[in-house]
């Protein structure tokens, strides 16, 4: 084991769950995870495994039969995961961003409701906020949750759930009318249950199927059609509507941190194979390594990797401690998925033709790179929330 990513400051608790998940990994998925990916096969077995670890109740309280570890845990959690395969590492994102805000957010009757099932995967979540139309601009969505005597009734088209067939619970934001002046205290996240598969999932919910992608498979990546779905009030996320975008905002948070840490588990995949390919590979009569031009190589993409890993430590640390992290968290997503792309091709590179081929490993991981870049947020829309925030901090 090599010293890349590795964690100053670790409790032995955090140290023995990432060695058990390490282990996992490299026995459970490793091995199977290129044959399951261009099958675009659900990785049953892999999530069951995930499970029986306790991982579906990894940050979910103690009190709520979760294992109450931090966020930082979880990212180095999910570098482990992302590194035996990015797609597993998403079945886990989404269900932890609907128990983080339950956590945060929710009223006590929805944590005792929800969080112990959460924690053992009986109850998995999905997160709902973007539309067709629409893709960062979170003020324009257009699904509408109406008053009626009992509660409300929902209207609209949701887009890119991730886990959205597997899922059961599903957080989606909708546009209510509060009276408020602004667009943002308009917004109100609801908890749709549903049964897990495709079709009419529940009265007034349609899961069409999977959306068929270049990469992230395995993984159901589906839209939600609601028509006049009726849903109770008690199903308003912490009871109160209109702080629907705050809280998604805070989830969205969590997930940068995700997306950041899956990027680093790619990139460090990536690196492993590229060194170990420059060693065994011979031209004019030496390994390959002992080349200059990709021993730099190799150097160029190490750094990278140990540098994003540094930046999403850093962001996590932050949320853990109570403090705003949403600059850091996109400084650490933007530099962790662009450094990904670049660490990829360069191992990509190195191995050169074979790259190319499916037989080899670096072809999915050039794939499933690609969708760092615009998950959770592209890369210029990180750019815009830093950009915007130090022009707040230095103010001329």
């Amino acid at each position: 084991m090599g010293r890349l990513v590795s964690t100053d400051g670790l409790t032995d608790i955090q140290q023995e769950i990432l060695k058990t998940v390490r282990q996992f990994v490299d026995k459970e998925i490793i091995p199977v995870a290129t044959e399951l990916e261009h099958k675009d096969e659900y990785p049953t077995e892999i999530v069951e495994g995930l499970k029986e670890l306790g991982i579906f109740g990894l940050m979910i309280p103690e009190e709520y039969g979760g294992l109450g570890e931090s966020l930082l845990t979880y990212a180095l959690v999910v570098e482990e995961i992302a590194r035996g395969w990015m797609s597993v590492s998403g079945v886990i994102n989404t269900h932890f961003i609907v128990a983080y805000m339950l956590k945060q957010h929710g009223t006590e009757e929805q944590k005792k409701r929800y969080l112990p099932k959460m924690a053992t995967g009986e109850v998995r979540g999905a997160f709902s906020m973007s539309e067709p139309s629409l893709g960062s601009d979170v003020s324009a969505i257009s699904t509408k949750a109406t008053r009626t005597d009992d509660g409300y009734e929902i209207t609209g088209q949701k887009m890119w759930l991730t886990n959205g067939g597997s899922s059961n619970l599903v957080a989606v934001l909708c546009k209510t009318d509060e009276g408020a002046d602004s667009v943002y205290k308009n917004m109100t996240t609801f908890l749709v249950e549903k049964e897990p598969g495709f079709g009419e999932t529940a009265q007034g919910v349609t899961v069409p199927g999977k959306i068929d992608k270049m990469g992230y498979k395995g993984i159901d990546t589906t839209e939600m059609i609601l028509e006049k779905h009726r849903i109770s009030a008690d199903q308003v996320l912490g009871g109160e509507p209109g702080k629907g975008f705050y809280q998604m905002m805070d989830g969205v948070e969590v997930g940068r941190v995700n997306v950041g840490a899956r990027a680093v588990g790619i990139a460090n995949r990536a690196f492993e194979l590229g060194i170990a390919y420059a060693q065994q590979r011979e031209t004019f009569g030496k390994p390959i390594a002992q080349h200059q031009a990709i021993l730099f190589r190799l150097a160029e993409m190490a750094t990278k990797v140990e540098a994003a890993h540094t930046m999403v430590v850093r962001a996590a640390r932050l949320k853990d401690a109570g403090e705003r992290m949403d600059v850091e968290a996109g400084m650490a997503k933007m530099l962790a998925s662009e450094y990904c792309n670049e660490v990829v091709e360069a191992s990509f590179r190195i191995h050169g033709g074979y790259g190319y081929s499916k037989e080899y490993e670096i072809e999915r991981l050039y794939r499933e790179a690609a969708f760092m870049l615009i998950g959770e947020g592209t890369s210029d829309i990180q750019k815009m929330i830093i950009g915007r925030n130090l022009l707040k901090q230095y103010k001329a």
